[in-house]
């Protein structure tokens, strides 16, 4: 098992909310692990060996390391910003590399393919121009000025928009998403992937959004997402390799696809491979 940096790194093992004393047994990097509650009410994560692992909570998740995480889980200020109604969209398993899952969630290229009349629409196809960055401060990956056109950009827009988005890479297996906000304008909709992996070829992925809507029912927000998720999950399931490859030369890439690469680069570079193929098979 590669666990290699990614090892001392933190990921999310279930929602706090659905969390009891009984506890729920699932899987961290191969390893099984039970997620519950103590006595005293608090998140408590036990290896199967019954080793007592790191814990923290946020982002209504409960989040743990296999290892000795050396930081604090990254920022989202949103998080904090009054007004937000935050989502727990749940989790969908997928039969993939948890590094595929969030490349995919970086891909704007697939929308009108995938979510077609959703996020996308033939004949609006063509990615413009968008900058993308390894900001080496925060040591996070991002991609900005990336505009698309969208019929449905959200569950509260109405009518299509040009959506303007921003993308955010903290860590090896989340992602942060920064989209128009249609009913505020001048804000920004955060969209989140949070991406445990199993093994290395399976993960759970759990969306969390930060919105400002107050009108659409939370069923209806959840369904929304869950909806986009599971168009997701087809293709990612029979991507080939399953791994993700970080040899530039396995995968041709086009101009669309400036994140997937600084990414792909990002994560070569702080060896995290934990799901990744590094040369040709």
């Amino acid at each position: 098992m590669r666990q290699n940096a990614m090892i001392d790194e933190w990921y999310p093992v279930g929602l706090f909310s659905q969390l009891d004393i009984k506890g729920r047994r699932t899987a961290l990097m191969g390893e099984p692990i039970d997620v519950g509650l103590d006595q005293q009410g608090d998140a408590k994560v036990t290896s199967s060996n019954g080793r007592t692992l790191p814990v923290c909570v946020r982002y209504d998740h409960v989040w743990s390391s296999l290892g000795k995480p050396r930081k604090d889980l990254f920022p989202i200020p949103e998080a904090d910003q009054p007004g937000r109604r935050f989502v727990e969209v749940g989790v969908v398993r997928v039969r993939c590399s948890p590094l595929r899952a969030v490349e995919n969630f970086l891909d704007i290229a697939h929308f009108p393919f995938v979510h077609t009349d959703i996020l996308g629409a033939e004949p609006h196809t063509e990615v413009q121009n968008y900058k993308v960055e390894i900001r080496e401060d925060e040591d996070e990956v991002w991609a900005t000025q990336v505009k698309f056109y969208q019929p449905q950009a959200a569950k509260s827009a109405s009518g299509g928009i040009t959506t303007e988005y921003m993308y955010r890479v903290p860590a090896p297996t989340c992602s942060v998403l920064y989209k128009t906000c249609p009913p505020r304008p001048g804000e920004w909709d955060v969209i989140t992937l949070f991406v445990q992996p199993l093994a290395e070829d399976l993960c759970d992925v759990w969306p969390w959004m930060a919105l400002f809507d107050d009108v659409t029912p939370m069923t209806d927000l959840i369904q929304f997402q869950q909806t986009i998720f599971l168009q997701d999950r087809s293709i990612l399931e029979n991507q080939i390799p399953r791994l993700l490859p970080l040899d530039p030369g396995m995968e041709i890439p086009t101009r669309a696809d400036l994140t997937s690469i600084a990414y792909r680069r990002w994560l070569k570079r702080h060896s995290y491979t934990y799901g990744a193929q590094l040369v040709a098979q």
